[in-house]
Parts: C-alpha cells; structure tokens; sequence
C-alpha cells in the first residue's frame, strides 16, 4: 500500500495526477459536495392530497470539477496534461473490471484530506485557444458511493494465542494452558473507528489456522471461511461495496458459511468490539482489520 502524496490546502489529486493549487490545473469551482442525489419510494396516493414518502436511498456522488489548464505560451504543455490526466483514469483493471475504482482525493481549508472512490465520466476540454496556453476542461467524477473516507486507512493485528474471554483467576495453578480446545480458541479485540459513518473493512487470516470465524459482537453477524491454512497462506476477505471478494494467497477463491453476510459485516463510529475463533493448535495465526473511516459530509 502506497503512502499518498502529501496536498496543501486547494490541492486535488486525480488518478495520481495532482490539480488545482501550485499545479497547472486551476479550479475555479467543485460542484456536488453537499448532500447527493435520491433514490426515493415516494408514492403519490390515489383519490387524496398528499405524498406516502417511501424509503430513501442516496446514489453515488457526483462531482464536478470546473477547471483550466493554464501553461502560458505553450500548447504542448497543454495537450500533454491533458493527456496525463487522459492516461490516469485509462486502465484496463479499472475499466476491464466490474466494481473497480480510482481515487479523487480533496484537500479543502479546514480538514484533511478525504477521498471519494469512484470513476471519470466526462474529460471534455475546450480547444479553441490552447494556442495560447490556456484550456478550459469539465470534468465529471461519479464516485460509486455518497461518502467520503480518510485519506489513509487504520490497520490492527490480533493473534489468535492469547487469553480468551475472562482473564487470570489469581493465584494461578501451574501448570496452565491459554486454551486447552484449539477448535475453541477465542480471541476479542477492540477497534476504534473514526468517521460519521459506517465503514466496511478488509480482514485478513494468516495461517495455520482452519475454519476461522470473525464476529462483530455489537451486530451479531459473523463471517466463516471454509478453508484451511497452512503456515505461510492467507486469505482476505474485503466487504467494500464493489468488491466483496474472499480470495486466497493463491488467488483462489474461498467459501463462506451461507449464513456469512458480507455485504452487512459493518464497522461502526465509535468502538466496536472483534472476536475470532480457529482450529489452530499452534496459536500462532493472527486476523489483521484494516478500514477506511467514513464521513457523510466533508
């Protein structure tokens, strides 16, 4: 995982490409920041006055950028950022896969950098005096969701060798075991999420370990791999909307309990506690919680 680029205040980075403040991209507006569109159910009742307001639902955010391309006397320099920014947004594992995204990341006055996920629909510059080194360019961004997320992830690691649920009772009896059962070696932790809002995270099983169990206590749902892992083997499990893949080291695929609800394995602002259990007779297999705080608004 790259360490992002550091951005001063006014400055945006596209793709990997930076615009806006000390850049030769200047924005003069950025539109679609306050609440995003609805999906609603509203239903006009038959026979009387009035609205049945029906179920909300926010689509993705989109964003649009009103901005030039400014580099005095030279209509090369124009055409080649034009095509730098062209370049960035054109990969075939974004484009060729379902459900991938690039990064827009805003840097505004007053807070940190946040990012919105999504992908470019329109880069539409106006040509008519790049002759003079100046280029009016629209550009559209359309994030796959509403929110914004912290410019950098948190990350823990929990092993599975540890004391489960309970503590010591003193004075302690030699000899003792941490978990007589390895089928039933319990392991909690405790994260702190960050944000306004309701993140999902990638969680990763380093082996050996057989049939791990990763349960959100505060929610009750719980993710069960089918799988087996030697010393050295991983799987991950990433819940973000868009992927939602379990994957092996291999690249293989991993089966989940039918009970296993990926799609509403959640974190929470606030703190939220993680339990995992294995068959790991070892001890030595650790589930590493990697999330990406969420905000509603900037």
């Amino acid at each position: 995982m790259t360490t992002p680029i550091p951005l001063e205040d006014g400055q945006h980075e596209l793709a990997g490409v930076l615009i806006g403040k000390g850049t030769v991209v200047t924005i003069a507006a950025i539109e679609g920041l306050g609440q995003p569109e609805l999906r609603t159910g509203d239903v006009e009742p038959p026979g009387e006055d009035g609205l049945w307001l029906g179920t909300d639902y926010y689509s993705g955010r989109t964003l649009r950028l009103d901005t030039a391309i400014k580099t005095p006397g030279s209509p090369q320099a124009v055409l080649d950022t034009l095509a730098a920014l062209q370049e960035a947004v054109d990969s075939a594992t974004v484009r060729g896969v379902g459900g991938a995204t690039v990064d827009l990341r805003l840097k505004l006055p007053g807070r940190a950098a946040r990012v919105v996920r999504g992908r470019l629909r329109k880069l539409e510059p106006d040509l008519s005096k790049y002759l003079h080194g100046w280029a009016p360019v629209d550009i559209e961004f359309q994030a796959a969701d509403y929110l914004y997320y912290a410019d950098t992830p948190d990350t823990t690691s929990m092993p599975l060798g540890g004391l489960t649920e309970g503590g010591m009772t003193f004075p302690l009896m030699f000899p003792f075991t941490i978990a007589g059962d390895p089928s039933a070696v319990g392991r909690p932790g405790f994260l702190q999420v960050a944000g306004t809002a309701n993140t999902w995270p990638v969680i990763r099983i380093s082996g050996p370990c057989a049939n791990p169990t990763i349960r959100h206590i505060a929610s009750g749902r719980a993710l069960t791999l089918q799988v087996s892992l030697a010393a050295g083997e991983w799987a991950e499990i990433d819940t973000r909307p868009g992927w939602r893949t379990v994957l092996r080291d291999n690249g293989g695929g991993v089966p989940l309990l039918p009970t296993s609800r990926i799609d509403q394995f959640v974190l929470t602002p606030g703190l939220n506690e993680i339990q995992w259990t294995a068959t790991d007779p070892t001890l030595t297999s650790t589930l590493a919680v990697t999330w990406w705080p969420a905000y509603k608004a900037l």
